[in-house]
């Protein structure tokens, strides 16, 4: 069972007197997905409470559908944005799934819930008694720290020291714990390291959802994520199936990349690629290093990542997600863009890029050139999340780089994006992907417990990865029936 759904009925009983205490209802997979099925009342309820509030109806807006308001807002479409071709450089429709507008700014809220509610309604997580744990290299720990404070739980949100001085200011408003790990966001072995001296010392009082290996992470973007992008599509006219040709995302905790997964079931042409930092070229080189691609998490492959199913894997350089993070947020910038024709509705939009949704742009600007793609050809990605997560970054590169002038704005618009290159972009072969997939053998069966019958079954099995999809609906009917015993008077 990838998911544990078996019932801890003595715990369950815990969780839903917990719920009913704090009139805490939770929502399903297809009320995330399509959330104008979601009661009335709730709506009524959010039409009046902030985005970020530590408000329990602000479960319900975990989904790409929320109004694009911080405060009061219910229900639309998909938040996504077309990425123009004055920035990409490139003739192919780059599509972006837009982060900003969940509940702590970024979509790792989502899949946080995909690993939590599964163990609330089974009664594997005692909310009463334990802390969830939630290791990070950035936005998953924040989202799980959000949901665990609405659901009155403990937590501990593990994340390196060098992430950015917002995420920790934050976080010390809504988490129990903050434990900074050495390094930046490549560090990922460190945090795993503090999870088994967690487990030490704590045992049974902890529960770790490590986004690395939950199946929960997989289940909510393909579900969640892939329906979104997949609705986006079948709505807009202009997009002929055949001409839906890639989707990318950075390999981060690979949750992302399994709404790739999604739309090849739809699209069985489309290509998958998943970026990373090209001074951390683990699945590129089986090479390692730091880098300032924020959260996306490196120097091993996740369990969680379909590698058998990805086509490609595409680094990008860190120095020129940051060049482009300056472009778009700079004065200087903003107004080159203005006279280099980019229209006013796309500079609205600039505020929408993070540091890693830049990164997933240039990786999509890499495919498009990499496959000669045409005016009619789409890839999707996403922006985990947006800009206020880093402006303190912004200080900190001039100091290092000087101020931002005209002359740096033309650098970064004709270097760093119209003139992206195909270098770091390898399309993997069947043994390419095999080379990839055996990497998980040193982090996961040596390292975190995982077996070797386990490992064979991810590329061997040809059901392992088709069986997830259909827990949605199991655990759709588990979240039914435990809110029905919420409501019981």
């Amino acid at each position: 069972m990838l998911i544990n759904l078996n019932v801890n009925k003595e715990v369950r009983a815990k969780n839903i007197e917990r719920c009913r205490e704090k009139g805490i209802l939770l929502p399903t997979f297809k009320q995330m997905v399509d959330p104008s099925t979601v009661p009335e009342d709730v709506k009524a309820k959010l039409s009046h409470v902030g985005l970020w509030d530590l408000d329990k109806s602000n479960l319900f807006r975990i989904t790409w559908k929320n109004e694009p308001t911080k405060t009061g807002g219910t229900f639309g479409g998909v938040n996504y944005i077309e990425v123009p071709h004055e920035l990409t450089g490139v003739k192919a429709r780059i599509l972006a799934l837009v982060g900003k507008w969940f509940p702590t700014g970024a979509h790792k809220v989502g899949a946080t819930y995909g690993c939590l509610a599964p163990a609330l309604v089974s009664g594997n997580f005692d909310s009463v008694n334990q802390q969830a744990v939630w290791p990070s290299t950035g936005n998953y720990c924040r989202g799980g720290a959000y949901n665990s404070a609405l659901l009155g739980c403990k937590s501990i949100a593990i994340l390196p020291e060098e992430m950015s001085q917002e995420r920790f200011a934050w976080l010390k408003t809504v988490a129990g714990e903050i434990i900074a790990t050495p390094g930046c966001e490549s560090n990922v072995k460190e945090i795993f390291d503090k999870c088994h001296e967690l487990d030490a010392e704590r045992g049974a009082h902890i529960v770790i959802f490590n986004q690395f290996e939950e199946f929960g992470n997989y289940l909510w973007h393909y579900t969640v994520t892939g329906g979104s992008i997949l609705e986006v599509l079948e709505k807009d006219e202009q997009v002929a199936a055949q001409n839906v040709r890639g989707f990318v995302s950075a390999t981060g905790s690979g949750g992302t990349l399994a709404a790739g997964d999604a739309l090849k079931d739809k699209y069985p042409h489309l290509k998958i690629a998943a970026s990373e930092a090209l001074q951390c070229p683990t699945l590129l080189r089986n090479g390692f290093g730091g880098h300032r691609i924020e959260g996306i998490g490196d120097k091993h492959v996740p369990w969680v990542h379909n590698v058998k199913n990805t086509d490609m894997v595409i680094a990008v350089d860190d120095q020129d997600c940051m060049d482009v993070y300056r472009l778009f947020n700079e004065p200087t910038g903003i107004e080159y863009l203005k006279k280099m024709g980019v229209c006013e509705e796309d500079i609205k939009n600039l505020p929408l890029y993070g540091i890693s949704g830049i990164g997933n742009v240039l990786a999509a600007i890499k495919m498009a050139k990499y496959y000669e793609m045409e005016e009619d050809d789409v890839i999707f990605t996403v922006l985990t999340d947006s800009s206020e997560m880093y402006t303190s970054r912004l200080a900190e590169q001039n100091e290092i780089q000087g101020a931002f002038d005209e002359y740096a704005a033309v650098r970064a618009l004709a270097g760093c994006l119209h003139h992206q290159s195909i270098d770091g972009a390898l399309e993997l072969t069947y043994y390419e992907r095999l080379r990839v997939h055996n990497l998980k053998y040193y982090t996961w069966v040596e390292q975190q417990g995982k077996t070797y019958e386990e490992i064979n079954a991810q590329w061997y099995d040809k059901n392992y990865w088709k069986q997830i999809p259909a827990y949605a609906d199991k655990i759709d009917a588990m979240i039914e029936e435990f809110n029905k015993e919420v409501l019981a008077k």
